[in-house]
């Protein structure tokens, strides 16, 4: 689902999702590797030994093991091929894919319906929200699970090296997170090769060991992941929660493909990613044939002596992308959920002046970092980890076949006897899995459910909060035509523009009638400006600005900005025209409204504790003179309280 990666590493490829050269489709298809495949490309590390040593283990025999890699190569087929290659990334909002974007998308599509039909979307809204919300727990595992399970291969080399595992895998995730700041354009040209030769290698390996007993490949046949569930039902069902271990990361195809386009992921994915990673799932079925012992460590016991530092180095390199990858995702998906409503104003930073999507959130990117290293200490390796990987990414896969229903029936209108039976087969599948996952909540499934609910209540009382307060701040406010007539005459008007803005495109902003009663004039061009986020990523410039004159100097402006693009107003003004002269910043001040919210007063929009902590949020929101990169000293801000 979720957004996993924000692809930021490479100029921004928007325009060659259309079409593509050879040349821009291999490059954008080695960017894709690097980026997009990182999380699932790890997988092969704990997901196979998982299925047999992990919390429920299974005997190592013949019936298993070609149980356990059919229901890998069938859960490949039908989650990440079918489902997500096949369909999901054909629903696009303008270019972007992910579920807040697919969220956006159906929010358009049903915003004109009727109150039934809102009431509909309203509820589509929460299961997207739920799935972004769940996308946090995951974003702090999969770099914990990641590294740990490289690094573990020094155990393979050397077990006295056991001790060392845990702290060389915090030294690698801090200084990830310390390097944030500067952003990774000069070391992401590195990451497609690098993953490259980590799946070539991974390939290699796997056939080396097929080719001791090529019979392996049979297991491909659905036959054995059926039989599997004849032989033995119940151990078949529990061991789902480890098979999924292989597809997670599967929403991040989905995720960037704004950056990279359709079709060079699919490229990547079906003709070299996916060919790779069965390679080495079957390789690692037969060692475990031949030598049960091997499930210790399976993914390193595939390699030769000589050749286990080498693979230990390029895995953990690996691991490194995909977390970068993973945290990229978090700062990607953070920006679009403020943008759209669901988060509070946070302080971004962009560390490229080339590619528009390289961000550094530096809330998200401390907070990420406390509870990965966290993670690390208390699981202390990947296999207890394993336990809690999963729930969320079950979860969101479960979401997004909720949300590719809605797209199936109401946007492309397909035939009911088409969508039913693959609807069915993806609830099956989905539902399967997140059944089989929940058995693992008391050994460690409970973090990314307890992370998904903290968020969850976050997005949602900042995004209800945020809407009971502009409807009281709408019911008080004063019709404009009425102000201007009545202002525009009695008023003292001086030299320059006053540019107040205003969260409702209607009435008089609080910040204007303030100003009048404690300042006691107008300036001779007076402004009402209104940023809106539409559920659209991107607005071109030349529809970004829509003015209206309301006479006497008074105008209303409404700049537009899709919901992946930076709010710069300063900007915005000066390609602005039709109102006088050119907006100069020396001659123009910002006027905006600082609001202090009242809790637990007559009208009980939210219950009290929810009041309180949106006031929190609102407190600790950055300020929209930073978030609207207004000149600091061009600003004034004028208090107002609301109760909500």
């Amino acid at each position: 689902m979720t957004d996993t990666a924000a692809a930021s590493e490479l100029p921004d490829s928007r325009p060659a999702s259309h079409g593509h050269t050879q040349g821009s489709l291999a490059k954008l298809t080695l960017g894709a590797i690097g980026v997009v495949f990182g999380d699932i490309g790890t997988s092969p590390l704990y997901a196979f030994r998982e299925t047999f040593a992990g919390h429920h283990p299974l005997t190592l025999d013949e019936i298993h093991i070609y149980g356990v890699l059919s229901l890998v190569f069938w859960s490949m087929m039908l989650v990440v091929t079918l489902k997500y290659v096949m369909i999901l990334m054909r629903a696009d909002n303008k270019g972007e894919g992910g579920s807040l974007a697919l969220l956006a998308l159906i929010s358009r599509s049903g915003s004109g319906g009727s109150g039934g039909k809102r009431r509909w979307t309203a509820g589509i809204v929460l299961l997207g929200v739920f799935a972004c919300a769940l996308f946090y727990g995951d974003s702090m595992i999969t770099p914990a699970i990641s590294v740990l399970g490289a690094v573990e291969g020094l155990m393979v080399i050397e077990t006295s090296l056991e001790p060392l595992v845990v702290p060389i895998a915090v030294v690698i995730l801090v200084g990830l997170f310390l390097i944030q700041k500067a952003g990774t354009a000069r070391v992401g040209i590195l990451f497609g090769p690098v993953v490259t030769i980590y799946f070539a290698t991974i390939a290699v390996l796997g056939t080396m060991s097929i080719m001791r007993d090529p019979t392996v490949l049979w297991a491909l046949n659905p036959y054995y992941a059926v039989n599997f569930f004849f032989i033995d039902g119940w151990k078949a069902f529990l061991a789902l929660g480890s098979v999924v271990l292989a597809v997670t990361g599967a929403e991040a195809l989905y995720a960037d493909m704004g950056h990279f386009g359709r079709r060079p992921i699919r490229t990547a994915w079906i003709y070299f990613v996916l060919p790779a990673l069965m390679l080495n799932y079957l390789g690692q079925g037969v060692l475990l044939i031949g030598d049960p012992e091997a499930i210790q460590n399976p993914f390193y016991r595939l390699a030769p002596d000589w050749f286990r530092l080498p693979l230990v180095i390029v895995a953990t390199l690996a691991a490194i992308i995909a977390s970068q990858a993973v945290i990229s995702g978090a700062f990607s998906v953070t920006q679009q959920a403020i943008q759209l409503g669901f988060i509070p104003r946070l302080s971004i930073q962009h560390t490229s002046a080339a590619a528009a999507g390289q961000i550094y959130i530096p809330v998200i990117n401390w907070a990420l970092m406390v509870m990965v290293i966290l993670l690390v200490l208390f699981f202390q390796n990947s296999s207890n980890l394993a336990a809690a990987y999963g729930i969320a990414v079950t979860g969101a896969m479960l979401i997004d076949t909720c949300l590719l229903t809605v797209v199936l029936f109401s946007l492309w209108k397909w035939k009911p006897w088409i969508a039913v039976p693959l609807l069915a087969l993806f609830y099956v599948v989905d539902t399967a899995y997140f059944a089989a996952n929940l058995t693992k909540v008391p050994d460690g499934g409970w973090f990314p459910l307890l992370i998904g609910l903290v968020a969850f209540t976050l997005l949602t009382t900042w995004a209800r909060g945020r809407q009971l307060m502009l409807a009281r701040m709408r019911e008080a406010s004063m019709p404009v035509e009425i102000f201007v007539k009545s202002a525009a005459n009695s008023a003292t008007r001086v030299p320059g523009t006053a540019v107040f803005m205003t969260t409702s495109p209607d009435g008089v902003p609080h910040s204007l009638l303030h100003n009048l009663k404690h300042n006691k004039v107008l300036h001779e061009r007076v402004m009402l400006l209104t940023v809106r986020i539409e559920d659209e990523p991107f607005i071109p410039d030349n529809e970004r600005a829509e003015m209206t004159s309301l006479g006497s100097g008074f105008y209303r402006l409404v700049l537009r900005y899709g919901f992946m693009q930076d709010s710069d107003v300063p900007a915005a003004l000066k390609q602005v025209e039709s109102c006088g002269p050119e907006f100069k910043m020396m001659d123009t001040s910002f006027f905006l409204a600082r609001q202090t919210l009242l809790t637990g007063g007559s009208k009980p929009g939210m219950a009290l504790w929810r009041e309180k902590l949106f006031s929190w949020m609102l407190r600790n929101a950055e300020s929209a003179m930073e978030f609207f990169k207004l000149p600091p000293n061009r600003v004034v801000e004028l208090g107002s309280q609301v109760e909500i």
